[in-house]
């Protein structure tokens, strides 16, 4: 597994260890100490170092690896960041794959929302055509590079995971500071879609599809009930018992992140079509019960 320290990685992690799994965990930074220590394996995106003997015989790997995509500007060097955080991970993993003796049966590969760029009001499932923006075009190589496992007899699925709701971290910590202060809203008209999951089912997703032999290809982790901004921030406000008055215009928003509010006010009305037809029982399919469950 990489990825473990991030917000999904390391819950997915806990939930794991309390069903008896062996995990091997592969970081760039891992731990010197704490009981988890001998889970932790250096690993260098790129190389195959470590990750080499340890695939070699395991039933599965999740790939959960990248830079966060919205912790800074959009600059020329962030998105190669992102860019290679992503697919040198990804290629790297293959790559070991192709040498295992023994190939995993799996690889449940990280991947976004974003994927389908801005399409509006359209419904998108999984068989829907990708945008055409940076963060788009960096989902479909990603795609591409996991994919490339399945020639060695490989499962292969593509999580599209949207915003992440989470207490205190993730996208939703950095929409409810204004909130707190009496300035939260909206981001620019509102009428754009929110794609959107709780926690909880974004990790029993995973572990739906861990334990699902049949479930192949992509599968977008997204609640079955879209909403727009100008609801998600109602909502938001409705729990926290704040107004949801301050509408940040888009030029304010592109002079405060750059490029990236391109993504921020594009928005995609993305439904987990194959997570239904596959029977996954979504837990907090509604946007209001999902933010009151958190305590925020």
């Amino acid at each position: 597994m990489t990825g473990a320290t991030g917000l999904i990685g390391s819950i997915l992690l806990k939930q794991l260890r309390e069903k008896s799994h062996s995990i091997s965990l592969l970081s760039r930074n891992p731990p010197r100490r704490g009981d988890e220590i001998g889970m932790w394996h250096h690993w260098q995106p790129g190389q195959l170092g470590e990750g080499q003997r340890l695939v070699d015989g395991a039933d599965g790997i999740i790939n959960l690896a990248g830079e966060p995509i919205a912790e800074t500007r959009w600059s020329k060097a962030q998105k190669e960041k992102l860019r290679n955080s992503r697919i040198d991970g990804t290629r790297s993993l293959v790559a070991a794959i192709a040498r295992a003796r023994v190939k995993p049966k799996f690889l449940i590969n990280a991947s976004a929302a974003g994927f389908y760029g801005s399409h509006g009001d359209e419904k998108l499932n999984e068989a829907s055509k990708p945008g055409d923006d940076f963060l788009s075009a960096l989902c479909v190589e990603w795609e591409a590079e996991a994919k490339k496992a399945e020639e060695f007899g490989v499962r292969v699925v593509l999580l599209r995971t949207a915003i992440v709701l989470a207490k205190g971290r993730g996208a939703l910590a950095k929409m409810v500071l204004p909130f707190k202060f009496f300035a939260g809203g909206p981001l620019g008209s509102g009428a754009q879609w929110v794609p959107w999951i709780h926690i909880e089912d974004e990790v029993g997703l995973l572990q739906f599809l861990i334990d699902s032999p049949d479930s192949s290809g992509p599968f977008n982790a997204t609640t079955p009930n879209a909403v727009t901004m100008a609801e998600f921030a109602r909502a938001l406000g409705d729990v926290l018992n704040r107004p949801s008055w301050f509408a940040v215009p888009p030029s304010m928003l592109a002079l405060a992140v750059g490029e990236m509010a391109d993504m921020l006010l594009a928005g995609q009305r993305a439904l987990p079509d194959a997570a239904m037809k596959q029977g996954y029982d979504f837990k907090f399919p509604e946007i209001k019960p999902a933010l009151r469950s958190l305590n925020l």
